[in-house]
């Protein structure tokens, strides 16, 4: 399963597999379709060029990185949430890396919304805070949960997303002149082996699925409000 996402000045980056493929497929090959096909990097405002091209790319990405800060930019976040609850030493080794890791992508996500302008004037901005507000305790109860890989499962898949959704963000620091630092979240390779690893049992391997599945919802969700919020501000304008 592959997916692609938008590059910087509008192009598309080739097909990426997220995970190596794994004759005997299992937790990580599911990850990696769940991601291609319903995550960010397949969606279609995402696709259709609208945050990387046009006269209204910068106020679009203003949305995004605005609303994304809502739903990712405080600490503690999912992947905290994950490595308080992780008792496996693997498992505990990848996520704090990741949270190490997230701590510097939320800080990239603040200091690009201070300089990007402020969030477009559009139709419903209450209603759409509040509901962002809700997506993000959502997820904040999910990565709590006690149900054993429910929150590994989110924290795994917010990593494999934040890939396309880092891409959006080097668009935005390039409009605005400023550099972005290396990402160092945990490597493909190291996160498919402790997904395969962490699923021991069915149960876990469901729960490590639910949790994945949950957060792509979320993120999807996401995408569907902003397409929204952009085709209103079109029709005003």
């Amino acid at each position: 399963m592959v997916a692609q996402a938008p590059a910087p000045g509008g192009r598309k980056t080739g097909p990426v597999q997220l995970f190596p493929r794994d004759k005997n497929g299992g937790v990580a090959e599911m990850l990696d379709a769940l991601v291609a096909s319903d995550g960010t990097g397949a969606h279609g405002y995402v696709r259709s060029g609208k945050l990387s091209e046009g006269p209204d790319a910068m106020r679009n990405l203003a949305d995004a990185v605005h609303f994304l800060c809502v739903l990712h930019g405080r600490h503690p976040g999912i992947v905290d949430h994950a490595l308080r609850k992780a008792v496996e030493p693997d498992a505990h080794a990848w996520l704090e890396q990741a949270a190490d890791a997230f701590a510097a992508e939320r800080s990239l996500l603040g200091k690009i919304a201070s300089k990007v302008g402020p969030v477009p004037s559009t139709s419903g901005q209450a209603q759409c805070e509040a509901a962002v507000a809700g997506q993000r305790k959502a997820l904040d109860m999910l990565a709590e949960s006690d149900r054993r890989g429910c929150a590994l499962g989110a924290a795994i898949a917010l990593t494999l997303e934040w890939r396309t959704i880092r891409v959006l963000l080097d668009i935005s620091a390039a409009r605005i002149d400023m550099e972005t630092p290396h990402c160092t979240l945990p490597d493909l390779v190291a996160t498919a082996r402790l997904a395969q690893q962490a699923a021991d049992s069915a149960a876990v391997e469901r729960a490590i699925g639910f949790g994945a599945q949950q957060l792509v919802a979320q993120h999807r969700g996401l995408w569907d409000l902003l397409s929204a919020r952009e085709e209103a501000r079109r029709g005003h304008y």
